[in-house]
């Protein structure tokens, strides 16, 4: 870690050591509770698990795009092209072998042009190229520390545009994550 650090010209001083701490203590006030319901038979842990694994993936291309200087275009197009060849024909298995639910044949066609243009290119090219950009210019430690600010401002989303009850426990890790 020190030496790809060292590789990286990324030096984790004291003020982002605690900065890091922070993160994750706010983090795991926001979703360490649904975690610990892995352990009663509760569902939600897996999609925690999915948000790691998803955050795992996100911190090794911030990674790899600061150390080989990858272009944001580039790198947004192999990123699509990669999804493109592995999801897309896993899914339509996983979707044929009736693994997983979907109502994808009752949708209105024009519901799904809408979503592959609204998901593909809007969220997927656009916010590619500006990640990989931000990556660039401020490096991968911290893209991801401002990153960190998702869980908890989806919480506070949540509560404000769902009804979601705003706990205690999401208020004091969205505070720690945006002080970190």
């Amino acid at each position: 870690m020190v030496a790809m650090m060292k590789r990286l010209r990324e030096q984790i001083g004291a003020s982002r050591a605690v900065g890091l701490v922070m993160i994750v203590l706010g983090d795991l006030l926001v979703g360490g509770a649904s975690l610990l319901q892995a352990f009663d038979g509760g569902d939600v842990w897996k999609g925690d698990v999915m948000f790691m694994v998803a955050a795992f993936s996100w911190s090794a291309y911030s990674v790899m795009v600061r150390r080989h200087g990858l272009d944001a275009v580039r790198a947004t197009m192999a990123i699509t092209v990669f999804a493109l060849v592995t999801f897309v024909p896993v899914f339509a298995f996983a979707v044929g072998m009736d693994w997983l639910p979907t109502h994808l044949g009752t949708a209105p066609w024009q519901e799904i042009v809408f979503q592959a243009l609204f998901q593909g290119v809007g969220s997927v090219v656009i916010s590619g190229m500006t990640f990989t950009q931000m990556i660039r210019y401020f490096g991968p430690v911290r893209s991801t520390m401002i990153t960190a600010l998702v869980p908890g401002l989806s919480a506070i989303s949540a509560g404000i545009f769902l009804g979601e009850p705003l706990q205690w426990n999401l208020l004091a890790g969205l505070a720690l994550v945006t002080v970190g």
